[in-house]
């Protein structure tokens, strides 16, 4: 579903990554870790076109979106991604939050927009709170929300970036298990996360950065038992 090849990004004098090369199968979850300023959310930001790569190739589902003339918002069309700001219109109720975008860009009808947008929410066990403001929300609650909004988008990949980092740990589960269910219906899934239990239980790969390269990958019963490379080894002694 998505082939990473040889893909290069700076900011000036500070090279992010480094020639990285990954792929991700059709429903299949990868979970990227790796200490901060190892260029996770980079590559992340890369593959949705957030961020344009300076050399390389990206690849979705067979068409190579950093080919010249691509139109980047017809790539994020297919690319749903949640950030670590849940980043919802605080003027629209959550409702009209997720069905926004499937009418404007999609061209949706409002009724169906509406009708995807209540199975949606109940997907994420918020359909009480449709017509809530995003104020009269807990954080974890708000990050589902903007789950639900990206999925609206009814994309063929999801990208998180560290979606419970500013989360309290009571809230962080709840999202964590919606991530879950994402994962056990066969969403294909890019996760950068520094939550190992999810690695260890929704991550068909884990691929550990350092240093704007990827320095290791594998299944996590391989990876986080038995790590192979010293700046595995020494970065999962700080977090497991």
């Amino acid at each position: 579903m998505i082939q990473i090849v040889n893909l290069e990004k700076a900011f000036g004098d500070n090279h992010v990554l480094r020639g990285v090369s990954a792929s991700v199968d059709k429903g299949e979850v990868v979970v990227l870790i790796g200490a901060s300023g190892s260029g996770k959310s980079t590559l992340l930001r890369c593959v949705n076109l957030l961020e344009v790569p300076d050399a390389g190739e990206i690849w979705i589902d067979g068409v190579e979106v950093t080919a010249k003339g691509v139109v980047k918002h017809e790539v994020r069309r297919e690319t749903g991604m949640v950030f670590q700001q849940f980043n919802l219109f605080p003027h629209k109720r959550v409702i009209d939050n997720i069905t926004l975008a499937p009418k404007k860009v999609r061209g949706m009808s409002a009724e169906a927009a509406e009708e995807l947008a209540m199975e949606l929410l109940r997907k994420v066990d918020l359909a009480d709170k449709a017509r809530s403001w995003p104020h009269q929300l807990s954080g974890g609650q708000q990050q589902r929300v903007a789950i639900a909004r990206a999925l609206a988008m009814q994309p063929k990949v999801m990208l998180f970036d560290e979606v419970t980092s500013a989360l309290d740990p009571g809230m962080t589960g709840e999202v964590l298990n919606v991530m879950k269910e994402l994962a056990a219906d066969g969403m294909t899934m890019i996760v950068v996360t520094h939550e190992m239990a999810f690695a260890r239980e929704a991550g068909d790969k884990i691929i550990f950065m350092h240093d704007g390269v990827i320095v290791e990958e594998g299944p996590p019963s391989q990876l986080l038992v038995n790590p192979q490379h010293e700046a595995t080894k020494e970065f999962l002694s700080k977090v497991l």
